[in-house]
């Protein structure tokens, strides 16, 4: 575990940091209420609703977890014309979060759980099919030349929802590793989505396995040095990352392998957006200096806040550095 002043140091640091995150954003809406009674015209529940509540999803919340840590931060994303859109862009706004609107004709993606004394009954989703967010390869450079080149790092947020295509990758990386530009990705193995050299990769450990054409084995361990070796000689990334769940952070760097980091989570309640945290987290740790070992440990206790909390969370600075004292 990281130490508290270490900690405090690194936040200082972070202060400075401004990241570009591209990728699938979202609203996440919550409807909360309770169920005591069937319906008399299906056999479902009936629920009585008590009050609706809404965060940025997807990559938006990636963006939330930045500023929340105190970092500058500006996303991209489809941002449509519409009710679930203008209620995104004014969350973000509020967290002084800016925006990149992303041409297309999808809708702004929605996600509706509904929830029963806290626990999640359904999800219902709202979104365009993934042709709907593709920009145009044309149009890429342009739309985030200036951008790359005024931040100090860029996170590709991919949820497989269509923005991220192999040319919108090649060409972002292109434009960051031509500026100098600190480049992380958190995959989705199920699009096959075309990438290298990059800085970092934050895959879990089914995602690892997909990514590195292994199958899952369940009677015998992870094979974590095979897997490492493999990512690295198929996408060439210096650091990566692979979370673990209960086991904690994997780590790795130019294929080889690095330190286990036990998982710093006292209390799990929720793990909807952990893996938003943990990529942010780990990114603006290690564009304010840390080094891998560091940063990952800022990263384990920063998710360890957000799963003792329910549904997509961020961690500010005092939740951190109280968690980590305790």
């Amino acid at each position: 575990m990281i130490s508290v002043p270490a900690a405090r140091a690194l936040l200082k640091k972070i202060a400075d940091v401004r990241v570009l995150v591209i990728g699938d954003i979202m609203l996440d809406h919550y409807i909360w209420g309770d169920a005591t009674r069937i319906s008399p015209e299906a056999p479902v529940p009936v629920v009585d609703i008590a009050r609706d509540t809404y965060t940025a999803g997807g990559a938006a919340n990636v963006a939330l977890n930045i500023a929340a840590l105190g970092a500058r931060c500006t996303v991209a994303g489809r941002f449509a014309d519409d009710e679930a859109g203008t209620h995104l862009s004014k969350i973000l706004a509020d967290k002084k979060i800016a925006t990149i609107s992303t041409p297309g004709t999808g809708t702004t993606i929605r996600k509706t759980r509904v929830l029963v004394q806290h626990q999640q009954l359904c999800r219902l989703d709202r979104e365009s099919a993934p042709a709907a967010y593709r920009i145009d390869p044309v149009a890429v450079e342009k739309l985030f030349a200036k951008a790359i080149a005024s931040h100090d790092a860029i996170i590709l947020s991919d949820y497989a929802k269509g923005l991220l295509t192999d040319d919108l990758v090649a060409t972002v990386t292109r434009l960051a590793r031509a500026a100098g530009k600190f480049i992380a990705l958190d995959p989705k193995p199920k699009r096959a989505l075309a990438f290298a050299d990059l800085d970092l990769i934050t895959p879990n450990r089914k995602e690892a396995l997909q990514l590195a054409g292994i199958e899952p084995d369940p009677h015998n361990p992870f094979p974590a040095e095979k897997v490492c070796a493999r990512l690295h000689e198929l996408y060439r990334t210096h650091h990566l990352v692979i979370t673990m769940s209960e086991d904690g952070m994997l780590l790795s760097t130019d294929g080889k392998i690095g330190k286990v980091i036990p998982t710093a989570a006292r209390e799990v309640f929720d793990v909807s957006g952990a893996g938003d945290t943990a990529l942010a987290s780990l990114v603006v740790a290690l564009t304010a200096g840390a080094k891998i070992e560091t940063a990952a440990n800022f990263s384990n206790a920063a998710s360890g806040v957000v799963v003792g909390k329910l549904g997509t969370a961020t961690v500010t600075p005092d939740e951190l550095l109280a968690y980590i004292k305790k």
